[in-house]
């Protein structure tokens, strides 16, 4: 399972989810998706998501724990 920070990152830009969805080329469905946890970004995503944020795909996702 891959948590994320996106919810708090997207928090701390002051970035719509309808923004950010525009930004990184999705829905915003997906966004909300993201954000619950119950999707899983492909790699594209995760990368253009970084650089929105401007910080290394490590910082935004990990690997949690069983």
């Amino acid at each position: 399972m891959i948590k994320n920070r996106v919810k708090e990152l997207r928090a701390r830009f002051d970035i719509t989810q309808g923004e950010l969805a525009d930004q990184v080329g999705v829905t915003r469905q997906t966004i909300v998706a993201l954000e619950k946890g119950s999707y899983t970004p492909s790699l594209l995503l995760a990368m253009n998501l970084a650089e929105v944020f401007k910080l290394p795909i490590e910082e935004i996702f990990s690997k949690e724990e069983k």
